[in-house]
């Protein structure tokens, strides 16, 4: 559009109107905003060179630093494992229960089996020790077997099966109703008479569970005289089902409830890695 027809001339636009007064002008961006905009080119250029940048058909620009992603990494890997290095040879040297009685290395092992504890023993006993549904809670003081760090050693080393006959054909569907009453009563402090006769007679629990129900470590029978359960909710239905059906009972593949720990020592952990987790599991609060 000429100057002629321009309702706006000598402003600096570029002719272009719409509705009458709307219009396009010619004004330059400011000085620091072009500043900018040739800084933030240089920038990639210098880039492009000093690191490596652009793909070629079989490789890539090198970059005239030589710096590599992975070689950083590899170098802070060998900066760490220097660090890791003086805490795990001094590790190697000791027991877990020597470990457990230096504040220093055991604040290390406790943070450095985290990891080990996360990719063996979480997707059963859940991050924090509270257990899955079906798995032992690892973070309170109730352990089948005892909960000394010798024997969680042992544990994790060896691994653990759970062992408790099924009762169906040995007791009547009345007489395990009464023992699993009288197991809950336990449970609170109190008795059911006509299940405790059961319980230390003709059912014979008291030969793993003790007459006082408090269970045998050995055995690894569980204490019938605290409100944790390893199975079920601690109603009257979930014990008599465990009464039933026992634990691991090869007589009821389909029915009986199932307490299996894999064994680690061997080829799957090494003795260290063991002895780490095990002081790992220990401070959930369970240890003894």
């Amino acid at each position: 559009m000429s100057d002629e027809k321009n309702p706006f001339p000598n402003e600096g636009n570029t002719g272009h109107i719409w509705d009458e007064n709307l219009r396009e002008l010619t004004n330059p961006p400011p000085k620091w905003w072009m500043y900018g905009l040739h800084a933030s080119w240089i920038v990639v250029v210098l880039y492009t060179i000093i690191y490596p940048s652009w793909p070629l058909l079989t490789t890539h620009t090198k970059g005239i630093m030589g710096w590599t992603a992975i070689n950083e990494y590899k170098e802070d890997m060998q900066e760490i494992e220097a660090i890791r290095g003086q805490y795990e040879e001094q590790l190697a040297a000791l027991t877990a229960n020597e470990i457990l009685e230096n504040d220093e290395l055991k604040s290390y092992t406790i943070k450095s089996a985290k990891v080990l504890f996360g990719d063996n023993c979480a997707a059963c006993h859940g991050s924090g020790g509270a257990g899955n549904p079906g798995y032992p809670v690892l973070a309170d003081d109730d352990w089948l077997f005892g909960g000394n760090i010798d024997t969680i050693v042992q544990s994790i080393s060896y691994g653990r099966q759970g062992n408790m006959p099924a009762h169906t054909g040995t007791l009547t569907d009345q007489e395990i109703s009464d023992v699993a009453q009288h197991v809950v009563a336990m449970s609170k402090g109190e008795e059911h008479a006509a299940g405790k006769a059961i319980f230390t007679g003709k059912g014979a629990c008291f030969a793993c569970h003790g007459m006082d129900g408090k269970g045998n470590h050995l055995m690894g029978s569980a204490n019938l005289t605290d409100p944790i359960w390893r199975f079920g909710d601690g109603s009257v239905e979930s014990v008599v089902y465990t009464i039933a059906y026992g634990v691991n009972d090869p007589r009821y593949p389909n029915e009986t409830l199932n307490a299996v720990m894999p064994a680690f020592g061997g080829t799957k952990l090494s003795d260290h890695d063991i002895k780490k987790l095990a002081v790992y599991v220990h401070q959930f609060g369970g240890g003894q």
